[in-house]
């Protein structure tokens, strides 16, 4: 199954909040289930408390330290890849390239997994 390691705390916003789009800088042929893995630095949230991302958007956004690192913890359909321009009024827009999300799903449990570039392949036994 293809994986893409999302930052935190974009990969909760993913899995368990309102984030539909995933801002990338190359488009993806890529279609259907894509787990998502929360990536391992902590680095993007030094400096910033969980009511600064609260007001970014990401209401219920739990405390940093019950976050997970390193883990895969769910899956969303990727249904689409557009341009920045071609989505207007969506929440969480940057671009260049937008991956649209939908239906995502949390993992019962996270699976602690090693995070590759780009979208790498996790195979499905590891999961259960």
């Amino acid at each position: 199954m293809k994986c893409l390691s999302v930052r935190q705390p974009w990969a909760w916003a993913i899995v368990h909040g309102p984030k539909r789009v995933e801002n990338r800088t190359r488009r993806t042929a890529h279609r259907g289930p894509l787990l998502i893995h929360a990536a391992k630095s902590r680095a993007f949230l030094d400096g910033t408390t969980p009511a600064d991302w609260h007001a970014r958007g990401l209401a219920g956004l739990p405390p940093f330290d019950e976050l997970p690192f390193g883990d895969i913890i769910g899956v969303v359909d990727v249904t689409d890849c557009r341009g920045a321009g071609d989505v207007h009024g969506m929440a969480f827009v940057s671009g260049p390239v937008c991956w649209m999300l939908a239906n995502p799903r949390p993992l019962a449990r996270p699976v602690p997994w090693r995070a590759l570039p780009g979208l790498f392949d996790v195979p499905e036994s590891a999961l259960r």
